[in-house]
């Protein structure tokens, strides 16, 4: 089992920037592949950016590629979103997930674990 805890949401204005963290337990964390998903009131949860067990392949969303970096400490047991250049439509819940396998996925159904999520808003 694995439990996921994000923090670092909150409320940021049209172009600002955001550091969500998701700490894991677990003592093989560098063995899973990491995910972060967000979902907007009445739409369903989409894909934001994954990380590999390795921290060395990586995979965004179009729509927020240039702007999001996800990245891992393995040693700290975190893996992190840095959100910048931010805009209304970043607006959601944002969740971490992981899958008990090293690979990057898009796919919310090949993720194990979920985190509690954390709200981010972006005003305008």
């Amino acid at each position: 089992q694995v439990q996921l805890v994000e923090s670092g949401g909150g409320l940021v204005q049209v172009g600002g920037s955001l550091r969500l963290s998701c700490a894991a337990s677990g003592r093989t964390f560098s063995r899973y592949g990491m995910g972060w998903f967000r979902q907007a009131p009445g739409k369903e949860r989409e894909f934001v950016g994954a990380i590999c067990g390795s921290g060395g392949s990586k995979s965004y969303a179009d729509s927020v590629k240039g702007r999001f970096t996800i990245s891992r400490d393995n040693a700290k047991n975190t893996v992190y979103l840095q959100m910048n250049s931010l805009k209304p439509e970043d607006t959601a819940v944002y969740y971490c997930a992981a899958r008990e396998r090293p690979y990057c996925s898009r796919s919310v159904l090949e993720y194990d674990y979920w985190g509690q999520g954390t709200q981010v808003t972006v005003s305008s």
